[in-house]
């Protein structure tokens, strides 16, 4: 009904901006005084030495610390559960992840795990999981060293059983994290490819929650200006990786759209990518995001007209006559910043696959796909699957 709007906004984490601030986290008020700190197995926070940049605080601080450095790239189940009985082995009383969002989203099922006891999936409300309720958790500190999942700034954290193949998406009130310092100096070593898929994890996140049934007035303000600033400043970030001024543009959309995220909600695009990575889970999220886009955003271009043409303007700063300037615009940005190439086809992906795929997305994706601008039944849901995979 017009005239009327309802929504609400509780961002309850404190956010600490700018280039060279993970310097300052001693002088921030810590949650305890023994920390877990959670990185990927990968070399890059030791070799990069921002592992010991951290240690170097917390040690000034008088904070303990202990370190938990298996996370892969799509975070699985048994980790956390790994990494939950370490910090109650050390008493450790918050949690923080450092790295990208597959560390912070690990920390933050850790956190709960460890304050609630049992099994991680009991917690899991989609899925097979057991969606038993959370009633709190260990103070979580989120420094992200990658630009895109906004997870420093929402609830949310996505992890895979890789028993049963869902990767599922989860979150609630005490998984925002207390204190999140986003350092731009941090990202100056992702190489262009990375930068690439995880600025448009950003954008999806942005373009998703201003198509998206909850969007709210203080949401679409956060989404145009993210999309607005990737749009110009993630492709000088591809091809320019030192260009310090392009991270911070692209670090503060990548945070302005986790906002969205709090304040909107992601579709049905991430409840499918989701599924393409539970079945490959060597599947960059952010590249699996932009090869689903065309044929997802294609599917809503006469349900959201406005919308579309809005953020169409937001991106090129003209005036759009019709919705398929979004599409154009989006294979601009694809193509300034190298991953117009993508195709779902050479990650192993056929239409045999299909089946398989629209199943586990609407097995562990109700949320997101209740999110969609209007439903999208089974035969469309596989549509948009076997468009993305036999695109040429």
């Amino acid at each position: 009904m017009k005239g009327k709007m309802k929504f609400g906004l509780n961002i309850p984490t404190q956010l600490v901006f700018g280039a060279g601030e993970l310097r300052n986290l001693s002088t921030m008020p810590l949650p305890g005084k023994k920390a877990l700190i959670v990185i990927s197995a990968g070399t890059s926070m030791k070799r990069l030495g921002y592992l010991d940049r951290l240690k170097e605080q917390l040690d000034k601080a008088g904070v303990e610390s202990v370190t938990f450095d298996k996370i892969l790239p799509n975070p699985i189940k048994s980790h956390v559960m790994e990494g939950t009985a370490l910090c109650l082995e050390h008493k450790c009383d918050f949690v923080i992840g450092l790295g990208g969002g597959s560390s912070i989203d690990t920390a933050k099922a850790i956190a709960v795990t460890a304050h609630m006891g049992g099994d991680f999936w009991d917690y899991m409300d989609s899925g097979s999981g057991g969606g038993k309720k959370v009633t709190g958790a260990l103070p979580i500190v989120a420094i992200p060293t990658t630009a895109g999942t906004g997870t420093e700034i929402d609830p949310w954290s996505v992890i895979t059983n890789e028993q049963t193949h869902e990767k599922c998406g989860w979150g609630n009130r005490h998984t925002y994290p207390k204190l999140s310092i986003v350092d731009p100096e941090l990202m100056l070593s992702i190489p262009p490819a990375l930068t690439a898929y995880q600025g448009f994890d950003a954008f999806f996140h942005a373009a998703e929650g201003y198509i998206g049934k909850g969007h709210t007035p203080i949401s679409d303000l956060y989404a145009l200006e993210a999309v607005r600033l990737l749009y110009k400043y993630l492709p000088v970030a591809v091809n320019d990786p030192s260009n310090m001024w392009a991270r911070i543009k692209v670090a503060w959309a990548s945070t302005l759209a986790g906002m969205v995220e709090s304040t909107s909600g992601c579709t049905g695009e991430h409840a499918m990518e989701h599924s393409l990575s539970a079945l490959h889970p060597d599947l960059t999220h952010g590249a699996g995001l932009i090869m689903l886009s065309k044929a997802y955003f294609k599917t809503f271009k006469n349900d959201m007209m406005k919308r579309y043409m809005k953020m169409a303007e937001k991106m090129t700063q003209r005036k759009s006559a019709r919705p398929g300037d979004f599409l154009d615009a989006l294979a601009i940005m694809k193509r300034e910043c190298k991953v117009d190439h993508l195709r779902l086809k050479d990650f192993g992906f056929t239409v045999a696959d299909v089946d398989t795929l629209t199943d586990n997305c609407i097995a562990t994706g109700t949320m997101m796909l209740d999110s969609d601008p209007r439903f999208l039944n089974r035969e469309e849901i596989a549509n948009i699957f076997t468009e993305a995979i036999i695109e040429d």
